[in-house]
């Protein structure tokens, strides 16, 4: 059974991007992030204002996704991860660029991410060169958030952040990050680890070093503490569709085992990727061509084979849709939380 029901929407409010921030659950809750602006009805892909502040927010549900409460994400810098979407209100991306590396802060190292009600979030100032990231963490369920504490460039020109990570012991996490190619253009993605609970960051490895077109926003599940799969957004032409990559050592070395979706339609889609109790693979999306619909794929061989695809949703006004966040409730249900164009220019 397949039941649908409204996180957030307010007249003329813009609302999107769930993939841009993250998604988080415990026994007792489900929190996801996502981003709100102001309408501006124009013949657009995005019609929204750009004069006018995105703010970040945050959704809590309690009962496995069927009701939701929304809140101001409880953070610094309530413009998060929105530069591109208001470039009339922020500062030019050199200045804003500026501001960010005289104003952020590394991490103290003093994070244990075993904690029981540990969540980390990702952030960034933009998409190409001079992009800048950083990170959130939070210790009580996302009800507050320390930070944000700066990420390196790790040699790159910028650094695209989206919140994509495996906690793999109480000082050790590793993180999946998008970073521009060396021309300065979105992307490829690289992976990077801390061993100190946070207070530095290295280098790991190039997922996919030299894609053609772009490869960008992973979502990654860890099958035992070494053994990881990233599904990463890929675009080269008109072509869009999402690549799946395994590494059995822990991110230090990758190599691509399949396609789950071989197109996401216009413009395409990242993917949102889980693990289920069953020990399946569910991998969600956007599919941006007509019928404009929200997707599944399902894997029962930890991401070698895939099913064809599910239907969730279909039927949106146009192809301004996904960017979907999946977890799988206390009862067992999968929630998908994703954004959706159901009226002509809004």
């Amino acid at each position: 059974m397949r039941e649908h029901v409204v996180v957030y929407r307010e007249p003329g409010r813009y609302a999107g991007w769930p993939a841009n921030y993250g998604i988080w659950a415990w026994d007792d809750r489900i929190i996801v992030g996502f981003t709100v602006g102001h309408m501006r009805a124009v013949d657009q892909f995005h019609p929204r204002d750009t004069s006018k502040p995105f703010v970040a927010m945050q959704a809590t549900s309690r009962d496995d996704g069927r009701t939701w409460e929304t809140q101001p994400t409880p953070c610094a810098d309530p413009w998060l991860s929105a530069d591109e979407h208001m470039p009339d209100v922020l500062p030019p991306p050199p200045q804003r660029a500026a501001q960010f590396d005289a104003q952020l802060r590394g991490c103290p190292g003093d994070v244990n991410f075993t904690h029981p009600d540990f969540a980390l979030m990702c952030a960034r100032t933009g998409l190409t060169a001079g992009a800048r990231s950083s990170f959130y963490l939070s210790t009580d369920r996302c009800k507050s958030w320390q930070g944000p504490y700066r990420l390196p460039m790790f040699d790159q020109l910028g650094i695209a952040a989206r919140t994509d990570y495996v906690v793999t012991g109480s000082r050790e996490c590793t993180l999946m990050l998008t970073a521009t190619k060396p021309d300065g253009g979105e992307g490829r993605v690289l992976c990077a680890r801390t061993t100190d609970g946070g207070a530095s960051f290295r280098f790991v490895a190039w997922i996919d070093e030299n894609p053609s077109g772009y490869a960008i926003m992973p979502s990654t599940v860890a099958l035992r503490d070494d053994h990881f799969l990233t599904a990463i957004r890929r675009q080269t032409g008109r072509r869009n569709w999402i690549d799946l990559f395994e590494s059995r050592d822990c991110g230090e070395s990758w190599r691509l085992i399949a396609t789950p979706v071989a197109g996401t339609g216009r413009g395409g889609n990242p993917p949102a990727m889980i693990r289920l109790r069953d020990e399946r693979l569910c991998l969600t999306y956007g599919y941006r061509d007509a019928p404009y619909a929200i997707r599944a794929v399902i894997s029962d061989n930890d991401g070698h084979i895939w099913s064809k695809p599910i239907t969730i949703r279909e039927g949106a006004a146009n192809h301004d849709i996904g960017y979907s966040r999946t977890t799988q409730g206390a009862d067992g249900t999968i929630v998908t939380v994703y954004y959706y164009n159901d009226a002509p220019n809004g």
